[in-house]
């Protein structure tokens, strides 16, 4: 083989980067970007809201699938994400009681569209904004660099936030999501993705046989608005219990209170295992196609939402509705309603800190 021949044939195993037309929104146009990596997983994100369209990976047959929930137009999710399909979620993702909170001896007051509290940054998250966006190509990765400034009280919040955030797919079948933000006075911050997996495929029936482990000993038990009580609540012997791995289904008809409190599994999990540099949060086992999914994060928490409140009015790429536990969320997070219970992980960004944290979600086959 001479020189030529090997450099094409190194640069073929490299991933690669793709951009189009996704459409427009009220601030500008929105860009598609597929990354794809040479073992056949790919994945679509835009730079409207940061969401991730797609993710495409082979099952343990070599068939590749969809296994994000979601839609193939941007009017589509302009229109009709209230499910927060695959979004970056901020400034503060989950809930915040009443939509208030205390920083400096000064009370915020956030928009309370959740019933009475505040959900994922209010009426215009950053899951509805344009970010600015730019390629990244390296020898073993390619990825897109979100921007956004977030500007003092938007949304309520205080500070201008300059937030940046990069996804990343290598060719070990891992999609890194590494968030980074910095504030001009005191603010909170909490960022994650609102990302819906099906392993068996986008659309193809529930999640209920996914075999699901979390590294967790104890949730943050909630009321009836889904708000922390402040308390910790062990797993041990209670439907929350996915130490082992077990069906997602297994439990979730249970009639303990804190699943009839949330219709199923909407709760935040505290994360025990802070062992390495990138402690493995979760695992999920989809067993008729063999995928399985990892999921790193040093983040405190880890919150489980079974799409309890997908009711099918919403049509995804398969052209089928997405109805009740059609997908499932592992999002890494520090726990909800921090601000208002000092006993948790603070979420007080100041300015000179600098907010860095990541995830990753790894696929493999079994």
């Amino acid at each position: 083989m001479n020189n030529e021949q090997e450099k094409t044939s190194a640069d073929s195993k490299k991933p690669y980067i793709s951009k189009s037309l996704f459409g427009e929104t009220p601030e500008g146009t929105a860009n598609l970007f597929t990354l794809s990596n040479n073992n056949g997983m790919q994945v679509r994100l835009t730079n409207y809201g940061g969401i991730i369209v797609s993710i495409i990976v082979p099952d343990k047959d070599g068939n590749l699938e969809d296994v994000v929930l979601g839609f193939d137009s941007l009017d589509t999710y302009l229109n009709n994400n209230e499910p927060y399909f695959g979004a970056i979620i901020g400034r503060y993702g989950n809930r915040i009681a009443e939509g208030k909170f205390t920083l400096d001896g000064r009370q915020y007051n956030l928009a309370q569209n959740n019933g009475n509290h505040h959900l994922h940054g209010g009426i215009k998250g950053f899951d509805k904004v344009l970010w600015e966006a730019a390629e990244i190509k390296a020898n073993d990765h390619v990825g897109v660099l979100l921007s956004y400034l977030s500007k003092d009280m938007e949304e309520g919040y205080p500070g201008n936030l300059q937030v940046k955030v990069r996804y990343l797919l290598n060719s070990e079948n891992e999609l890194t999501i590494l968030y980074e933000a910095a504030t001009d006075m005191p603010t909170l911050c909490n960022l994650t993705n609102h990302t819906y997996f099906n392993l068996a495929g986008e659309g193809i029936g529930d999640v209920l046989n996914h075999q699901l482990r979390i590294a967790a000993d104890w949730i943050t038990p909630v009321d009836e608005g889904l708000i922390p009580t402040g308390s910790m609540m062990p797993v041990k012997g209670t439907a929350f219990d996915f130490r082992i791995p077990k069906p997602i289904g297994e439990d979730i008809e249970s009639m303990e209170k804190q699943m009839q409190l949330g219709g199923g599994y909407d709760h935040n999990f505290a994360l025990g295992q802070k062992d390495s540099n990138r402690p493995l949060a979760a695992t999920v086992y989809e067993p008729a196609s063999g995928r399985f999914m990892e999921v790193f994060t040093e983040e405190p928490g880890i919150q489980l939402y079974t799409g309890n409140f997908l009711d099918g009015k919403h049509i995804g790429k398969r052209g089928v509705p997405y109805r009740e536990r059609s997908g499932f969320c592992l999002e890494t997070q520090h726990y909800p309603d921090t601000p208002n219970q000092p006993k948790f992980p603070s979420v007080i960004l100041s300015p000179d800190e600098i907010y860095k944290t990541s995830t990753v979600y790894k696929f493999s086959v079994r």
